[in-house]
């Protein structure tokens, strides 16, 4: 063994003995009287030691032939590390005059697992974790530690997984490494930054403050490390918001982000009561109106700060809903239906006049209550702007009579010429970067006839001329689906409406078309070596060829990449081309000049090819995503489709022989496709030929055990299970439960039978909660 301690077996007082020979030889001169030992705070038996001197292996301590059997288990030089360290650690408090107390810790594995320092002046504990530790050990010592201190700072021995998460939470950690000199190992304090790269100060420059352990880098780091980001998870099924502005967002909230809004709003999950919360909202957009509710549909992520804080919600995109669904969450009601008075006149623009015998008409106690009020026309702008970012997200077009359903019955009144001056408030201002939505409304299949009007007054060059209005909106339309699909795709560029200009070609002799053709393409060649560094070039090498082919590959594939990919390919396309630029013989500034400064083609073709297979694995993955989602809007259309059918029946007679059951079964099958619920309110168009109740009984009646409950699916106005499941239980054959609780049980349970029953590929039922009737 290399270490001991000198004295007696209970020392601190720790030796390395010398390897070779002659140093041992000048050790022994110079230490005649001292006695070594192997210490107890070393995990040894505290036996005397000897130390055996050798010329043809190394130096080191041995036990007397009469001692007993010692079984200490490390016996290097790091063995003794802690207590190094806690000699260290003295040393430092004692030059620079602070009070605190150093001990070792034995936490299972030896006495040497950590070193703890008391620091009681500024009530700050320093642990140094010498031994493995894993997350839920390291927070029941942090607490144990907590519990009379007012700070701890970690010094780790050793990188794992609870160092990367105080780097990732705190933007550093601390580490701690001996070195041998002589006879003493000197300690090192590090700082180990976000790309693991560690920056050593010896212990004794170290200082010692209220803050706890400081070296010249932690200073920097903690002056310059960013604000510890909440944990994140996914919401499923997505949820509704009203703000609540008379509320206040508590100061110094670890949601805080500089470029979003944060709000304190009612928020309802879907199949979940209200709770009062704080929202984060885009703050590329103003803050929405309070008067309203809002609908995240998807993208919804649950913020989870450390200790307690709380929690918060993250919306990305959210849509306005009608007053109808607003008043379904629960979140809103109507405005109460002021006296009844004179009918007043609501101006809308350019309307006809109404006429003044019908508006002086007095309004008698049997007459219909007041209508809501109309939208305002900046309210009628944002509603149609968020129905067509709807239409984009589900990738189709809409129509004037489709968007007055849905967003207000005012649209079908207006006129074209009002029509046309709403879309360019909706489309204003014209950006490069935002798809015009305007190109997504249709007349008769085709784009609007005035569309161009709506683009000259969006400030479209050559609108007005153009005769590629019908390409331009085609190409419009696909950017808006790419811009606001999930996942979005990288968007094409727009169309230019610029007319083409004829080209003029002037009679020349057979010599001067030959000299002409070669100064043309001498002159492209030199162009595009200036501007682009991707053109061939005669005296290429195989590699420089080589490199020229990839990078017009990566420039092809740039579309299709997600944020990510497209950021990298874009670095080393840049630097490829600047590459192939000074190859070519362009002049090149000071910053591209160090960028390709001793680089060859076969470095920046290694790049590009790495960059190049990674942007095909992108480019794979979204078009896998694509054809997903491509599957789900399929569904949802298909559902939307048979709910537009059965609303278009209505009272017909013939609806009854169109078999219900069968289609409410089929609606309630693609529920469970798309893991969702629906409203008994929804299912209202049953009322005026069947009762909902019976048709909901025959779905589910006779199940089999491996046969969901369909009904399940279907929520009363609380949100919970309709009124009469019990009675629908019944009819299946199952037995009845008394209690609200266990009602509740068998409902979700059947849910979750139906989402797994249904899932594609199909998933194991869980059992049935219910048994058999009796």
């Amino acid at each position: 063994m290399q270490t001991a301690v000198i004295g007696h077996k209970n020392s601190d007082h720790l030796v390395i003995l010398p390897m070779d020979a002659w140093e041992l030889d000048r050790w022994r001169r110079a230490h005649p009287a001292y006695s070594y030992w192997c210490g107890l705070q070393l995990g040894g038996c505290g036996g005397e030691l000897s130390d055996r001197r050798y010329t043809t292996k190394v130096c080191h301590f041995a036990h007397h032939p009469t001692a007993p059997v010692c079984h200490r288990k490390n016996n290097g030089e790091s063995s003794a590390d802690h207590l190094f360290i806690k000699r260290g650690v003295q040393r430092l408090l004692g030059k620079r005059k602070v009070k605190g107390r150093v001990e070792t810790r034995d936490l299972g594995t030896g006495p040497g697992d950590a070193v703890d320092v008391y620091l009681p002046d500024s009530r700050r504990r320093l642990r140094f974790q010498l031994g493995a530790v894993d997350y839920r050990s390291w927070r029941r010592a942090d607490g144990e530690l907590a519990a009379d201190a007012d700070g701890i700072d970690w010094i780790f021995s050793s990188e794992g997984p609870v160092t990367q998460q105080f780097v990732g939470r705190h933007g550093y950690c601390l580490r701690v490494r001996c070195e041998t000199v002589g006879g003493e190992r000197r300690v090192h304090i590090g700082a180990e930054e976000r790309d693991r790269t560690v920056s050593w100060t010896p212990l004794e420059d170290c200082a010692v403050t209220p803050a706890g352990i400081v070296t010249p880098d932690t200073d920097r780091i903690r002056l310059t490390r960013p604000r510890p980001r909440p944990t994140a998870f996914p919401l499923q099924g997505g949820l509704a918001f009203a703000l609540a502005p008379e509320a206040d967002v508590p100061a110094d909230s670890p949601f805080a982000v500089e470029d979003r809004h944060l709000l304190v709003a009612d928020v309802k999950p879907v199949d979940s009561p209200i709770v009062r919360a704080l929202v984060s909202l885009p703050g590329d957009t103003e803050v929405p109106p309070a008067e309203h509710v809002y609908r995240v549909a998807d993208g919804a992520r649950l913020l989870i700060a450390e200790g307690t804080a709380g929690w918060a919600v993250e919306a990305r995109r959210y849509t306005r809903l009608n007053a109808h669904d607003a008043q379904r969450t629960g979140l809103w009601t109507p405005p109460s239906a002021p006296a009844p008075v004179a009918a007043p006149i609501v101006p809308e623009p350019r309307r006809h006049e109404p006429d003044p015998v019908r508006t002086a008409r007095p309004t008698t106690s049997t007459e219909a209550p007041a209508a809501p009020a109309p939208l305002t026309p900046t309210e009628m702008a944002t509603a149609l702007r968020d129905a067509l970012a709807q239409h984009a997200r589900l990738r189709t077009t809409t129509t004037w009579e489709t968007l007055a359903r849905t967003v207000s019955p005012a649209l079908a009144e207006y006129s074209d010429t009002d029509r046309r001056d709403l879309l360019i408030v909706v489309d204003s201002p014209l950006r490069e970067n935002v798809p015009v939505l305007s190109a997504l409304v249709r007349d008769k299949g085709e784009p609007l006839p005035y569309l161009f009007r709506v683009l000259s007054g969006l400030g479209v060059p050559h609108a007005a001329v153009s005769h590629r209005i019908k390409r331009w909106a085609a190409v419009e339309t696909e950017r808006a689906f790419a811009a606001y699909g999930v996942p979005a795709r990288a968007m094409p560029p727009r169309l230019s409406l610029e007319p083409e200009r004829p080209t003029v070609r002037q009679p020349a002799t057979p010599g001067q078309s030959t000299r002409i053709a070669d100064v043309r393409r001498r002159a492209n060649q030199r162009e595009t070596a200036a501007h682009r560094g991707t053109g061939p070039v005669s005296s290429d090498s195989p590699k420089v060829r080589r490199l020229r082919t990839l990078v017009t590959e990566l420039e092809g594939l740039l579309p299709t990449l997600d944020k990510g990919s497209r950021k990298r390919a874009r670095k080393s396309l840049s630097a490829a081309r600047t590459w192939l630029a000074a190859h070519d013989g362009a002049a090149l500034t000071a910053p591209q000049h160090a960028i390709v400064a001793r680089k060859t083609a076969g470095h920046f073709v290694v790049t590009i090819e790495g960059a190049l297979k990674a942007a095909r694995e992108s480019a794979g993955a979204a078009k896998r995503n694509e054809a997903k989602l491509r599957a789900r809007e399929e569904r949802l259309l298909r559902a939307a489709d048979l709910a537009s059918r059965i609303r278009r029946a209505g009272p017909s007679p013939h609806v009854v022989a169109e078999d219900p059951v069968g289609r409410l079964t089929r609606q309630l099958v693609d529920v469970a496709a798309r893991r969702g619920t629906v409203t008994l309110g929804d299912l209202g168009s049953y009322s005026g030929t069947f009762d909902v109740r019976h048709v909901l009984s025959a779905v589910d009646r006779e199940p089999s055990s491996d046969t969901p409950l369909l009904s399940a699916l279907v929520t009363g106005n609380t949100g919970g299970p309709v009124p009469f499941f019990r009675d629908i239980l019944r009819t299946a054959g199952l037995a009845v439960p008394q209690t609200d609780e266990a009602l509740l049980k068998i409902w979700r349970r059947e849910q979750e039978r139906a989402y797994a029953a249904y899932e594609n590929p199909p998933c194991p039922l869980p059992p049935r909660l219910v048994p058999t009737a009796s």
